[in-house]
């Protein structure tokens, strides 16, 4: 059974798309082991405590600087064993640290299609209005292991979603987690739980 840790920063609703597809079983041979946030008041620690899975928090604010909270932060995600972490919707940098000790064991959920619209300062809102403001006419999400590169490992899945002529930001943000991240981060997590895929010469194979 693959002990999944999900990091989350704001709402969760990408972690409530795991814990329903675990609940549905399309996630199979995986267990929610931990949800851990930077932020002590987001629902994201409410979802999962519904669910009944433990949640934590770690906050910098505590900590008197990056290093500290950083330290803290791995010991609270080393407490929980994991055989695979989730960042999702997590907006902290993952240090380099963290990323060495869990290498090829990190996936994170981005709402572009990589490599468009990725990289320092493209999260949340901000990613969707730049892609409204190219005018492209079709945007996605991605799932990709993590490396110390910004959203520069190797790419698990993509899924492409249509822009609309009245489309704003708020609007295409929603399309995009509905259409796409609630559908691709539950199928990627199955996929290693179940020995799908590797990654080969920098590139994810499907066995």
């Amino acid at each position: 059974m693959l002990r999944v840790l999900a990091l989350v920063s704001g709402g969760g609703t990408n972690l409530q798309a795991i814990i329903d597809a675990v609940a549905a079983e399309k996630i199979q041979n995986a267990e929610l082991v931990g949800v851990i946030s930077n932020n002590k008041t987001v629902k994201s620690l409410e979802r999962a405590k519904n669910a009944g899975i433990p949640a934590f928090s770690v906050s910098p604010k505590d900590f008197e600087n990056r290093e500290l909270f950083y330290e803290a932060f791995l010991d609270k995600v080393n407490e929980c064993r994991p055989d695979l972490i989730v960042l999702a919707g997590f907006l902290v940098a993952i240090p380099p640290k963290m990323v060495a000790q869990y290498s090829g064991r990190i996936i994170n959920i981005h709402p572009s299609l990589i490599p468009s619209f990725c990289g320092v300062g493209y999260f949340g809102l901000k990613v969707h209005e730049k892609a409204l403001e190219r005018g492209v006419k079709v945007t996605g999400a991605t799932v990709h292991f993590v490396t110390e590169g910004m959203d520069e490992g190797p790419i698990i899945a993509q899924k492409a979603v249509y822009i609309e002529d009245n489309d704003t930001p708020e609007i295409l943000q929603r399309r995009v987690m509905e259409q796409a991240e609630w559908i691709l981060l539950p199928q990627a997590i199955d996929d290693i739980a179940n020995d799908r895929i590797e990654i080969r010469d920098g590139k994810v194979i499907r066995k």
